[in-house]
This record gives C-alpha cells, structure tokens and sequence, in this order.
C-alpha cells in the first residue's frame, strides 16, 4: 500500500468518523449492511470504508487532497477530516454502497430503496430512486463497464436495472431470501446464494437459472466468492464450512462446477469469504471472532488473525493482497499486515458493530501522476 488512503466508518448510531493513514495509490467507498439474516449478534451497525490516492487526480469531489463517501451517505475532506457533504437516504438504514468503475456514479442500498447520487454534483438528493425490492436490499454491484447494476433482496429477488433508465431491467426469483449475490468475471452470469442453502447461476443471456448448487440443505449460504480468473467458486455457510468448487466453461459460455474441497474454516458462522486478487490464498471471518487465511495450494492454514471480540462480518484484500482490512460488532475495524499476521491499525470510535467493509487501493481510471 502506497500513498494516503481514508477509512471512514458509520452506522446506526448516527455518527461518521473518519481517520486517515499513508497507504496506496486508489479510491473506493464502502457501504452498510443492516447485518440482517443472521441469529446471534445483537450490536449491529453498518459501516463505510473509503480509500483515496493522494496522488490521482479525480474529477468532481474526489480530488487531489482526498475525498471520500460514508454512511448517510456523508463525504468527507481527507487531510482535514471534515464533513463538507451529506448525501439524503432518508427513512432507511444504508445496508452496501457501491460506486462505479468511472467513479461517477454512487450506489446506496436500504431497506427496500436504492438510490444512485451523482458523486460531482452538490445536490445532495439522488438523482435515480429504485423501490421494486419488497424487502431489506443484501446485495449491490455494477457491471464492469456500469452499464447495468445488479441487487439481491430478502424478497428472495435478484434484480437488474439498466443505468440508463429507471425501471427493472430484468428478474430471477430464488424463493427464499438472497443474502449474497457475485458477477461472474466474464460478465455473463450472476451468482446468488439464499437462506435455504441454495446457490443459483443465472444466466444473462438465456435469462434463466443455468445451474444449482445445494452445498448443505436448509443452511444458509452466507456468502460467495468467485477467483478474478474464473477458475474457483467458493461459498461458506452458517455451519462454519467453506465448499470450493473448480469452474468449468462448457458450451454457450455456461459455466460447470466441478467439486474440489470441503473445509471446516471455523466452528461458528462463516460470515465471509474471500478469494485474494492473486488466487492464492482464502480469507474467512466468523461469528467465532478471528479471520484465517488459507492457502489455496492444498487448502491448509496459512494464519490465525486473533484481535476482534465480538462476531468478524467483512474482509476484503488489497489489490496486491498484502493487507486485508476486517469489520467487526466489536465496534472496529482492523488494518492487518498478512505478512506478519499483525493488526497494523486498529479504527474505533463507533458504540455500536461494524458489519462491512470494502476497499479498492487499485490505481483510479490511469490517471495516476495526474
């Protein structure tokens, strides 16, 4: 990680805090989750991860000097710490945020609304609204080039909308409530995983289900994760076990799964999983309070990340997959070396759980030096 990055948290106690450390060269904001879907851990909040070259140059509000988007949602001055901009949700929770690749365009989810803000505009109201969901909105993503955006719903409904319109572009039906929902690198397909232990493949072209798995039958799959090069699905599930599958392109460019590994990662819930950006290792957080990192080669423990007290719900790697950074009901987050498996930076503030946590330390549109 390379020069000065943000982290900015928020939640439902209503409050945003903001903290700032050398790192790297990149942007992104991280949205909220209502944590909703899962027993156990009652100090829920949600939170927001931004990070900022201090060295690239981005057009609007996210300028040389560091910006950054938080929960409300709220952007903030990097060097200075101050709120100068607040985004109007309104009556719900903000459960994931996600910008898209040109970082133009700013998506927030709630309980049922999304909504999409202009980042270089001052009007702090959004300039598209969607409120199809009939339930609490899980999952949020743009497609690559941000020509369409994709939602996962406890309505048990994945969704797609067309960016450049207002309406539902297109609908697949899970029955049962979604709770994690990934696009397939190429593009073509979405993965979603629901409270009934179903994972389901759909197929954008044919608009159709392509494929089912069901890892353990009525365990809910808590979250998914596809390797950058198309060649693993990994789904982990409240029974605490990890199920790593080889993908296979077979005809019409549908994908095949191929049965690799069955790991026991944790004894409580495995919250989250992720594939790192080089496919070597797994990053896995639980209810149990630690995050382990396995190593692809073999499935083996490669490290115990022992900090958090209270449930682990989010993770996610730096782009050279050095550093991981982890949400926690602990009320922090945690900045960790994978390295030496230390906690680097420990953020706190808030009195309530963060929950999520997303991170994109990659250069910004290569405008680098700009």
């Amino acid at each position: 990680m390379g020069s000065s990055v943000v982290l900015a948290t928020a939640g439902y106690d209503h409050t945003i805090r903001c903290v700032s450390w050398f790192g790297d060269e990149s942007l992104r904001a991280a949205g909220c989750d209502s944590g909703s879907g899962v027993p156990g851990d009652d100090a829920v909040q949600c939170c927001t991860f931004a990070m900022h070259a201090w060295r690239c140059r981005i057009r609007g509000v996210w300028e040389q000097g560091g910006t950054v988007a938080a929960e409300g949602p709220s952007f903030w001055e990097a060097t200075s710490g101050i709120c100068y901009r607040t985004l109007q949700f309104g009556d719900s929770q903000v459960n994931c945020l996600e910008i898209t690749a040109d970082k133009r365009t700013m998506a927030a989810a709630g309980n049922p609304h999304i909504r999409l803000y202009d980042i270089a505009s001052n009007n702090p109201s959004p300039v598209l609204t969607y409120d199809t969901h009939g339930s609490n909105v899980t999952a949020l993503g743009f497609q690559k080039e941000g020509k369409w955006m994709f939602t996962g719903s406890e309505d048990g409904l994945i969704r797609l909308w067309d960016m450049r319109a207002q309406g539902c572009q297109r609908e697949y039906e899970s029955r049962a409530a979604v709770t994690t929902v990934v696009l397939h690198p190429e593009q073509g397909e979405l993965i979603s995983g629901d409270a009934h232990g179903n994972i389901r493949v759909w197929d954008l072209d044919a608009g159709a289900c392509s494929c089912e798995l069901v890892p353990e039958l009525n365990v809910a799959v808590r979250s998914l994760t596809v390797a950058v090069d198309s060649s693993l699905l990994v789904a982990s599930n409240n029974s605490g076990t990890c199920y790593i599958w080889r993908a296979l392109r077979g005809t019409y460019h549908s994908t095949h799964f191929e049965p690799l590994h069955k790991l026991k990662a944790h004894q409580g819930f495995v919250l989250k999983c992720l594939l790192s950006p080089d496919v070597r290792q797994l990053a896995t957080t639980s209810a149990d309070k630690t995050v382990k990192i396995w190593n692809l080669d073999g499935f083996t423990l490669d490290r115990t990340l022992a900090g958090h007290s209270r449930w682990v719900w989010d993770a996610v790697f730096s782009v050279d997959a050095a550093y991981l950074v982890t949400a926690s009901t602990d009320c922090t987050a945690r900045l960790w070396d994978l390295s030496s498996g230390e906690a680097i930076r420990v953020y706190s503030g808030h009195h309530k759980g963060v929950v999520a946590c997303a991170l994109n330390d990659s250069a910004a549109d290569g405008r680098d030096g700009e």
